[in-house]
């Protein structure tokens, strides 16, 4: 059960700060599913990003992950991917900023000598009443993290992806029935969700498939920089299976996604979020 007297004032937030921590951990061996493959997983160092690094690395891929300060929860991430016996790479900026997605991707090249997959992960929330009290500059950082990072990313990986290779966004479940007090940050999971269909057509003639994972209430470090007292204490009881997520239950589906399981899918996304009932 979450606890109530945790807040995080930095966002994205911390994951060695948080109690409980999150369940990050694979819970199957691996089937080589990954096997040779190399991934870019932005907002890797904790939370979903995390869990889907270290399931990647389980079944067979370097993983390069990129943080944007949280430099111990990198180490420790870079760490986890190593114990599972395969090389990390931990690139620390701004993914909203198309410099640095460029030089994320090069430096991944250098290291790796490939890409195959790029999930576009990484957000950033912030809570507010009224839209009259959404700024112009909450507005453009929430876009620039949540949308534009996606697409510089995107822009940046795509002359080293190849027939076969793979993008998957994490959007989320706002985008499906809103959130009062999330207003701009479920316009940019919106935002995903067009991104990810419209792209996915456009890329399918390269054999490359796009698709997404919409989490519902899942425990990562996010929440606790977002929110505080009984909206944590309360966090994920109100939908059906009456609690909230965890990492490793959301990364099985990027990695179905990522690799040839999902072969004759493209354009879609699916919904790890306790039940709650969707428009697809």
């Amino acid at each position: 059960m979450p606890d109530a007297d945790q807040v995080q004032s930095h966002q994205p937030g911390v994951e060695q700060d948080m109690h409980p921590r999150p369940d990050y951990g694979p819970r199957f061996p691996g089937g080589g599913r990954m096997e040779g493959c190399v991934a870019l997983v932005t907002g890797g160092d904790s939370g979903i990003g995390r869990a889907v690094s270290v399931l990647f690395a389980r079944e067979g891929a370097d993983v390069a992950i990129v943080f944007l300060d949280e430099g111990e929860d990198a180490r420790e991430t870079v760490s986890l991917i190593e114990a599972e016996g395969r090389s990390a790479l931990a690139l620390a900026g701004d993914a909203g900023e198309e410099d640095f997605c460029r030089k994320a991707v090069a430096r991944t090249i250098e290291r790796f000598g490939r890409l195959d997959c790029l999930v576009n992960n990484c957000a950033e929330q912030h809570v507010q009443s009224s839209p009259e009290d959404i700024s112009a500059g909450q507005l453009e950082r929430t876009f620039a993290t949540n949308v534009y990072a996606y697409f510089h990313m995107t822009r940046a990986a795509l002359p080293h992806l190849s027939r076969g290779s793979t993008i998957v966004n994490t959007t989320s479940v706002t985008a499906y029935r809103g959130s009062p007090g999330l207003i701009d940050y479920s316009a940019t999971r919106g935002a995903i969700v067009s991104f990810t269909r419209s792209l996915s057509q456009s890329l399918a003639d390269r054999g490359i498939r796009v698709n997404a994972a919409a989490p519902g209430p899942i425990w990562t470090p996010l929440i606790v920089a977002t929110f505080e007292g009984d909206k944590i204490e309360g966090f994920g009881k109100d939908v059906p299976l009456g609690r909230p997520g965890q990492p490793n239950e959301v990364a099985p589906c990027h990695l179905f996604l990522a690799c040839a399981d999902s072969s004759y899918m493209t354009g879609q996304v699916l919904h790890p979020n306790g039940g709650e009932m969707v428009g697809s």
